[in-house]
């Protein structure tokens, strides 16, 4: 018998140093998702001990990654919570079934398939041609209350990330004329219930790539054929544009949503206007407009105006 023995001398070492690099590469996403998550959740009191997560798992890249990390995240928390993964099969013409069971089955995670044909009532509904996204999620969002009842959990996670978010506070502020995001943590439309959003911190091009490294059997999102939300799409495209020309930009404004000041906007109901008088005391939110300026003075570019003696 002859042993075999690999010559790891002749590895180039240019392809060695690279695939070192991409695993620590790798190794150094998934540490920056875990702690992210970690961060919202501590942020907005998301898990607590003895929770029971119900975990949304469509088959997106989001809906996976949050899963991956939660698992993560609870063999190392302090608390315990339990995790049951729930698909909700809307009989979609040719969604793959089998996908979604296998792969849980080999994560060995307690998991349930809810089947419901809300594709023929949307299709019944919505005229061809127009998007469905609206009242599928409607529907979709009754169900998975339903369940979550009957499985006994208190807490819905959902897979929307920070990108998500944006996009729907930019879609409210331009079609619907409000101030209004998709926060990390509410109340169900029953009150029985509290969803909550861990990835809300994370950018969609981490969760992009994490699914890519991980090979999450993806499953595509478009099997319904309903057109693509053109005003999300628009708003995200915006977003990538600023990314590229302005970096920064798009962070700033995911700040502004957890820094925001009641008494400089225009809501009467968040801020009583209507009373306000003179004190003689200084306020913590009094008007420092000619104080603080939003943005710095250039130093270059200045145009120096000329005035006539005469």
């Amino acid at each position: 018998m002859v042993d075999v023995v690999l010559d790891t001398a002749k590895t180039p070492p240019a392809e060695t140093k690279s695939q070192e690099k991409i695993t620590y590469e790798n190794n150094k996403l998934h540490k920056r998702l875990c702690r992210l998550v970690g961060q919202a959740i501590g942020d907005f009191n998301m898990i607590e001990d003895g929770d029971k997560v119900m975990v949304c798992l469509s088959g997106g890249k989001d809906s996976y990654a949050l899963l991956d990390i939660l698992m993560t995240l609870r063999e190392r928390a302090p608390i315990h919570f339990d995790i049951v993964a729930v698909n909700l099969d809307q009989k979609q013409p040719n969604f793959p079934a089998d996908i979604l069971p296998a792969y849980l089955e080999k994560l060995g995670i307690p998991y349930h398939i809810e089947n419901q044909d809300t594709y023929s009532i949307v299709k019944r509904l919505i005229p061809e041609g127009k998007t469905t996204c609206s009242l599928c999620s409607r529907l979709r969002r009754g169900i998975l209350y339903r369940v979550a009842d009957e499985l006994g959990a208190n807490k819905i996670a959902l897979g929307h990330h920070r990108d998500d978010i944006l996009e729907t506070f930019f879609l409210n502020m331009f079609f619907g004329g409000k101030l209004k995001g998709m926060p990390a943590k509410l109340q169900s439309d029953d009150g029985k219930h509290i969803v909550i959003r861990p990835m809300a911190y994370v950018k969609e091009a981490d969760t992009q790539r994490y699914a890519e490294v991980k090979q999450f059997p993806i499953i595509p999102c478009d099997l319904c054929g309903s057109q693509e939300n053109l005003q999300r799409k628009q708003i995200k495209g915006l977003m990538r544009e600023w990314d590229k020309k302005f970096p920064g930009r798009v962070d700033n404004i995911f700040s502004a949503l957890s820094t925001v000041a009641p008494s400089h906007l225009m809501d009467k109901d968040l801020f009583n206007f209507k009373d306000l008088k003179i004190d003689g005391e200084a306020r913590q939110d009094g008007d420092i407009a000619f104080d603080e300026e939003p943005c710095s003075t250039p130093t270059t570019g200045v145009i120096s105006l000329h005035l006539d003696q005469d």
